[in-house]
């Protein structure tokens, strides 16, 4: 058993198994957060373009445009009561684009916070499978790395021969590089 420092006056044990001795390959760049906060942010922003053809499809009657104009006007009026017309104007256009903001932003959050089990869900799955294949990417780069420098090291003393032989391996080392994963963009 192996016994942690202290910490905040409480003692921390843990158990010698050989779970608690694998290392962390901490090379591996996926993360579950990092999954879940693409999926929280796509979802919001189509449930930002779900609120705005609610809206519009709500707006289309003419009652709803009416009904918020009239409460922007009011908004304006008890805010700013000795604004001018021009001023009380584009007040008025400003607390309505907002009112509609409100509308669009609150619909999105409430259709991501519906979807939210989901994103757990597909967040953790895609995590895995993006860390597994990352996993094996990096293995091949260390092992093709490996090589690389064995051939190196190889061809400093090596005979015309050996090096002829050497050179035919490199190129069948560049032949099969290591292929990068589908989910990384290449730049």
């Amino acid at each position: 058993m192996l016994i942690s420092p202290v910490s905040n006056n409480i003692y921390t044990f843990r158990a010698n198994t050989p779970s608690s001795n694998k290392q962390i390959n901490n090379n591996n760049p996926i993360s579950k957060t990092g999954e879940k906060a693409v999926l929280t942010k796509m979802t919001f922003i189509a449930g930002l373009g779900i609120g705005a053809r609610l809206l519009f499809e709500l707006m289309d009657g003419d009652f709803l445009a009416e009904h918020l104009s009239e409460s922007a006007e009011k908004i304006v009026n008890k805010q700013h009561k000795n604004a001018s017309k021009n001023k009380k104007f584009f007040m008025q256009l400003g607390a309505t684009a907002g009112l509609i903001g409100i509308f669009i932003g609150g619909f999105a959050l409430l259709y991501t916070l519906f979807k939210a089990p989901n994103i757990n869900y597909n967040g953790n799955i895609n995590a895995f499978k993006k860390k597994k294949e990352m996993d094996v990417y990096i293995k091949g780069n260390n092992i093709e790395k490996e090589l690389y420098t064995q051939m190196n090291n190889k061809s400093k003393n090596a005979t015309t021969q050996e090096k002829e032989k050497l050179k035919e391996q490199y190129m069948q080392m560049q032949m099969a590089k290591n292929k990068v994963p589908d989910f990384i963009k290449n730049l």
